[in-house]
């Protein structure tokens, strides 16, 4: 089944949120690179990574089925995080805004009667309650350790090895 209309213009959304998703890694990474966290850093980079795979596997989608991906504008948030724990809260929010799209889609493809995006989409519901799980699960850890230095060091030791 070809994919097209509002199925597609969300598809190709859909793209560029997760582009975007990886700027926002990119820049959160940076942000800890800046704080000396290197091993933070690297997790919040490998992340960005993920996010430019996510943006792939909808783009393969969408090509395998004769819809024509298309990358929308790019707008980062403006971030500027001072603390660890104000990274991880970023990073939450933005998995969160990404959950929901997913969810849209979802529900865009049912009402379509699009079956053939539904694997696809039942993979990226799994993805991101996993996503959110990791992220908020560091989150709580950043939060118990309250900027202890040693704690966010053995923290930046346990994320370098992602």
């Amino acid at each position: 089944m070809e994919l097209n209309g509002k199925l597609a213009d969300a598809f190709n959304d859909q793209i560029t949120l997760e582009l975007q998703a990886s700027t926002v890694y990119r820049q959160l990474a940076i942000e800890m690179d800046v704080l000396s966290l290197p091993g933070i850093a690297g997790w919040f980079r490998a992340q960005a990574a993920e996010e430019l795979e996510h943006a792939e596997k909808f783009a393969t989608h969408m090509t395998d089925r004769g819809a024509h991906p298309t990358i929308g504008d790019i707008t980062a948030p403006a971030l500027s995080v001072s603390s660890v724990s104000a990274a991880f809260e970023a990073s939450l929010g933005h998995e969160k805004k990404v959950s929901e799209s997913i969810r849209d889609l979802y529900r865009l493809a049912h009402n379509e009667g699009d079956i053939d995006s539904v694997p696809l989409l039942n993979w990226f519901i799994e993805e991101q309650v996993e996503e959110e799980a990791t992220v908020g699960g560091i989150l709580d850890r950043v939060k118990m350790i309250n900027n202890d230095g040693n704690g966010l060091l053995r923290l930046d030791g346990e994320l370098s090895a992602r």
